[in-house]
């Protein structure tokens, strides 16, 4: 028998999946027809699928901080997925070494801090990485934490009240598991509550002995056809594992394939929970990814710093992003709008009923009458911007221009001649004015939103993490993790 539990409140419940390093192409009903995620696909065609949808920084953490709080990286300081800071550790207690905890987000509200303000309960299971990670933040009053930003799936650190756990179930199950214990928590008189179920897949590590084999089984005669084959790109930075061998190749992708149907199914267990308490027509259920992918496009394994110097590639700042609530929104709908993560605090927020004090500084647009009309507005004005330290990128429908500050190189992509980003046109003087024009409108736009004390324009970021907090903050130490030799 179902069991019913909808609040008498009439404000949507609100359900969000973040998984880890999952490319926008990466998706059954985005067309890759090997991947397999009947779960992701159903709630797809139970709502709406974007697909041009971007995230902030092709990196994890500045990705994941400013998804939250709304604000540039050169606002909240996070430049760099965060290699220290994530939990106290004294000499001994794990080979990551001594450390300690830093909020990096502190003094800094997120959309969750607004919506547990306005009467929302707030509740967090998966992988945090933005600093302090035994610490429930930003509103969360439910809070079951991965304790770093990657490891192993079988043999990983949990925070279990506080305190550094060993487990080693496997951890996409375990996330899963939190965030349905916290959904069985609820009676038929709470108020609304907003869910935030953060997975480690599909990032590596991508090996057999990571992922549930009678899932690993399923790609045995895959051939893959949906990634490219190709040479090695000149920039390739030891950041990810890399697939240049076809033995290799073929390992990492089925492990990458495997982490994200694992995750599929799980998603699919949190749905189910939802159906069985009758929640399910009034909650609100979000997809998306941190960041894009690269498993071989453009001859590059990994993100934005697959590349030194980090690249601003479409498969690297592309995320996947659903939105599905049965009770509101039209059903199986494709949106083509041009729309970031800035967007995702405004938007969220309006849903709710909430009140948005940031509304004028911030930089994200709501597209909350875009999602109830059913009609996704096409503005060929409207563009996105992307940074990774001193890299920024601005990019409308046909256009992308990428700055690497100080010195380059510099590129520009006519996107609809050339979708695969195959040709740099940026030195070819018939498009002199158009890059002018374009880096005027980059800078100005980042001049408006920057905190000068955070700016990354001048920062040593290298792609290989950070350390700690910048600017006055960092009293003297250069937060920025030193590249290796390669």
């Amino acid at each position: 028998m179902t069991q019913k539990t909808q609040s008498t409140d009439n404000r949507p419940n609100i359900v969000m999946f973040l998984a880890d390093d999952q490319g926008a192409w990466a998706l059954g009903c985005a067309g890759n027809r090997e991947l397999k995620t009947p779960n992701l696909d159903r709630l797809a065609q139970a709502g709406v699928r974007f697909e041009n949808f971007f995230c902030v920084s092709p990196v994890c953490s500045p990705a994941r901080a400013s998804l939250l709080t709304g604000r540039v990286p050169s606002t909240h300081g996070v430049h760099d997925w965060l290699k220290r800071g994530n939990i106290d550790l004294k000499e001994g207690e794990s080979s990551r070494g001594v450390d300690r905890a830093i909020e990096y987000l502190e003094g800094l509200d997120g959309f969750t801090d607004y919506l547990a303000a306005s009467g929302y309960d707030c509740a967090f299971s998966g992988k945090w990485h933005m600093g302090n990670s035994a610490q429930a933040q930003k509103g969360y009053s439910y809070w079951e934490a991965y304790a770093f930003g990657g490891g192993a799936y079988y043999n990983y650190t949990w925070m279990d009240k506080g305190k550094p756990q060993n487990r080693q179930d496997y951890v996409t199950d375990h996330i899963t598991n939190k965030a349905i214990d916290f959904l069985k928590t609820r009676s038929s008189q709470d108020k609304p509550f907003m869910l935030s179920v953060h997975y480690t897949s599909p990032h590596s590590p991508w090996g057999r002995e990571h992922h549930p084999e009678r899932i690993w089984k399923q790609y045995e005669d895959c051939p893959f056809a949906s990634t490219p084959d190709l040479p090695e790109h000149p920039w390739q930075s030891p950041t990810a594992p890399r697939g240049y061998d076809p033995k290799k190749r073929r390992e990492n992708l089925q492990g990458y394939y495997s982490a994200i149907t694992a995750m599929d199914e799980n998603i699919g267990r949190v749905l189910e929970q939802l159906d069985q308490m009758g929640v399910r027509d009034n909650t609100l259920v979000i997809f998306s990814g941190d960041n894009g992918m690269n498993m071989g496009h453009h001859g590059i394994w990994g993100k934005g710093n697959g590349t030194f110097p980090m690249n601003m590639y479409d498969t690297s700042v592309k995320v996947p992003f659903i939105m599905s609530w049965p009770a509101r929104i039209r059903q199986g709908w494709v949106g083509d709008g041009l729309h970031s993560h800035y967007d995702v605090f405004p938007t969220l927020l309006e849903l709710a009923g909430a009140e948005n004090p940031l509304a004028d500084i911030l930089p994200g647009r709501s597209f909350a009458s875009s999602l109830l009309s059913g009609e996704d507005t096409s503005d060929d004005e409207v563009v996105v911007f992307d940074e990774y330290g001193p890299v920024r990128m601005i990019r409308s429908r046909e256009w992308k221009y990428v700055h690497r500050y100080p010195y380059g190189p510099h590129e520009l992509y006519n996107l609809i001649e050339d979708p695969n980003e195959t040709r740099n046109l940026v030195k070819n003087a018939r498009y002199a004015e158009l890059v002018v024009s374009m880096r005027g409108r980059l800078r100005d736009w980042f001049s408006r939103y920057v905190d000068p004390a955070r700016d990354g324009i001048g920062e040593g970021v290298t792609g290989f993490g950070q350390n700690g907090l910048m600017g006055e903050a960092a009293k003297g130490e250069n937060p920025w993790e030193q590249m290796p030799v390669f």
